[in-house]
């Protein structure tokens, strides 16, 4: 139980109707969550505007409402709140009711296209290998030390993320490190957080379904490090040519890492293959168990920002030359037959380029790529045919097939990649609707020390089709149908 005015802080109100000396019992801004005494924010939405609901919440108990104007008729009994925003001030009641979880341990937020899961999950594993109490907020899962939760978005809304917060501190958490999309920034689901350190990857074509434009994709990742503290720091990619960009405003420290170019912190690569990397960072050798160049850079961001944290180098090096996979990025399994499979979230132009020049560096000279690749329905559409050229280009064989369609036809979604397809590519490549036959036809496809990249779903044990989702596992489907050609 909170006051209500308690609550408002630093909330920027237009107008009240109503007392603010009220207890409140919970803070909503779904209706059909809404309980006797609860705060009501009504948060214009992409599918529907929950001052459509004001009446209903009230019905239901609801004894406060925060809205971006004030109903027509009021009722008895009842505080209206107006602001300007309601979801920017959700984040800031949020950070409230949570008495400023934020503010009670050290969170850092990873954004950018490509690596935002393996940055943050690999932070988490490193400071928990560092002897800390820990939480993880991520694409995958979200985590209390050894606890795991499952998460259904990449940054989850206002009220989650600050009750998620205010577990981890009661549980004695110290570090908390989260991804922070670019959905999140702009619908202000990281209002009122107060951040240690913000970590820029890298940006590159993607969400234009969302932002309509690749400068206001750029405009919301910049506006993270332009709302940093000075007391954060701001670290960012180099070698990305919008890295810059990110710095312009911010009153954060500004630090950089790079591989191509001068940085505060640095690394080349010494070796690269299935066995792992052999990096130099800032002048110390390290091995790891990741691959591929993409890797380098993951493993660079998270040092960088464990000394910002005050670490040891050399402590911290130790524990990177340990760390493992993230499930889903760069997931690979050997079969008895020389056949190596690659599960990779790879689900943007950038993200599969990467992955497939990986795999053209560190295959000798005879063994073949077959690629599976679809695209999702309701999304970027912009993306399809460019996703279909790279994996025709560097592939020796491409399997297009479905993804997630949602509530697209599969068959109009491949026909967009298709479009990708150049004349002299067609030859090697293959329209197999059905996931799960696409893969079973890339196994038999395969020879003695191919390679199969499985892309676009990574770690995630489902298929959205229709509204509905579906058990689907790229790993384990290619296990199978890699043990099945033993049999």
């Amino acid at each position: 139980m909170k006051i209500l005015k308690d609550i408002l802080y630093k909330v920027a109100l237009t107008e009240v109707v109503g007392p603010t000396d009220i207890a409140i019992e919970g803070v909503h801004f779904d209706s059909r969550n809404v309980i006797p005494g609860s705060l009501f924010i009504a948060v214009k939405g992409g599918r529907s505007d929950g001052h459509q609901f004001i009446d209903s919440c009230i019905e239901h108990g609801a004894i406060a409402i925060v809205c971006e104007h004030i109903p027509a008729e009021t009722k008895a009994g009842i505080t209206y709140l107006c602001v300007k925003n309601s979801a920017e001030a959700m984040g800031i009641i949020a950070s409230n009711f949570y008495n400023q979880p934020s503010e009670k341990l050290k969170l850092v937020g990873v954004t950018g296209t490509n690596g935002k899961t393996t940055t943050a999950t690999l932070l988490f594993k490193l400071f928990r290998e560092l002897g800390y109490k820990a939480g993880l907020i991520s694409t995958v899962r979200n985590q209390i030390n050894d606890r795991e939760i499952v998460s259904a978005y990449t940054t989850p809304d206002a009220l989650e993320i600050n009750r998620l917060l205010a577990q981890m501190v009661a549980e004695g958490c110290s570090h908390c490190f989260m991804e922070v999309s670019s959905h999140a920034i702009v619908q202000h689901r990281i209002s009122g957080l107060k951040f240690t350190g913000a970590i820029f990857t890298n940006i590159t074509h993607d969400h234009l379904d969302f932002h309509q434009t690749f400068d206001a994709y750029i405009k919301a990742k910049k506006k993270f490090f332009d709302d940093l503290p000075s007391s954060a720091f701001a670290l960012i990619n180099k070698d990305d040519p919008h890295g810059a960009v990110m710095l312009q405003n911010t009153k954060a420290t500004k630090k950089t890492f790079a591989l191509k170019s001068a940085a505060d912190f640095t690394c080349r690569i010494m070796e690269n293959g299935l066995q792992g990397l052999v990096l130099t960072i800032n002048g110390k050798e390290v091995w790891t168990k990741l691959i591929g160049a993409f890797n380098a850079y993951n493993l660079l961001g998270i040092y960088a920002a464990a000394i910002l944290l005050g670490e040891e180098r050399e402590e911290v090096l130790k524990i990177i030359s340990g760390l493992g996979a993230v499930e889903g990025r760069f997931q690979y399994l050997k079969a008895p037959n020389g056949i190596t499979g690659v599960v990779d979230y790879a689900h943007t132009p950038d993200a599969l380029e990467n992955v497939l020049n990986t795999l053209r560096e560190i295959r000798s000279a005879n063994e073949k790529i077959i690629t599976v690749v679809g695209c999702g329905g309701n999304r970027d559409k912009t993306k399809r045919p460019i996703m279909a050229a790279i994996a025709c280009e560097k592939s020796d064989k491409v399997i297009l097939t479905s993804d997630n369609p949602r509530s697209e036809e599969p068959e109009a979604i491949i026909a967009d990649m298709e479009k990708g397809v150049s004349p002299s590519a067609r030859a090697r490549a293959l329209t197999v609707t059905d996931r799960r036959e696409a893969i079973r036809t890339a196994c038999h496809l395969a020879q003695k020390g191919d390679i199969i990249l499985l892309a676009g779903k990574g770690h995630e044990k489902y298929q959205e089709i229709k509204g509905v989702k579906y058990p689907f596992d790229d790993m384990e489907i290619l296990a199978d149908n890699l043990k099945n050609l033993q049999s």
